[in-house]
């Protein structure tokens, strides 16, 4: 509803591996979203959602199940890390499934890996992103050698530096996102 001031905010966590690490920074950014009293988040785990990778039509199951999350979602927050200098496959299987429900509506990343952070995964995100119509906020949170940055709990040691980047990227993304659903709401977005 345009007079309502709650942002729906889906968080994704990439990755899908066996000992992956992706639900500790996607814990970790849900609950730093979830401070802000306008926000609902939405945590989404690809690995749960168990979507096909091979695209057919009709929907598959799984695919019909997500669809709504990511529909009602004014915003995501992609938890990704770097794989080989790339993203993992089973995110942009889910990309790919989904068109309509990218339109128009602001992406954020947290990025995970070693030296780089998950950097060279983000910016390779951020063309395909374009693709289906989404605009990718420019700021990030990017954990480089990860390992070191959160402890047994999933607690971040990093302190105020990092609570302060999370701060601003979730001030760009709360922006745009309510930008863009008082656009969407003005005139519908037709790819």
């Amino acid at each position: 509803m345009p007079g309502d001031r709650t942002l729906n905010i889906a968080v994704i966590i990439g990755s899908t591996r066996d000992n992956r690490f992706g639900p500790t920074p996607a814990r970790w950014i849900a609950a730093q979203a979830r401070q802000r009293e306008d926000w609902d988040v939405d945590v989404i785990d690809l690995k749960e959602a168990a979507l096909p990778e091979t695209l057919s039509r009709p929907a598959p199951e799984p695919v019909r199940q997500l669809q709504p999350r990511l529909a009602r979602s004014d915003a995501f927050i992609v938890v990704t890390p770097v794989y080989n200098r790339g993203y993992p496959a089973p995110l942009k299987t889910a990309i790919d499934w989904y068109h309509h429900e990218w339109n128009a509506k602001p992406v954020g990343f947290v990025s995970y890996g070693g030296i780089g952070g998950g950097l060279h995964a983000v910016e390779q995100l951020r063309l395909v992103f374009n693709e289906v119509h989404a605009a990718t906020i420019r700021d990030t949170v990017s954990f480089a050698n990860f390992w070191e940055h959160f402890d047994k709990n999933g607690a971040t040691s990093d302190g105020e530096p990092i609570d302060g980047a999370a701060k601003k990227f979730l001030d760009q993304l709360g922006w745009w996102a309510h930008a863009l659903r008082a656009a969407r709401a003005r005139t519908p977005y037709t790819p």
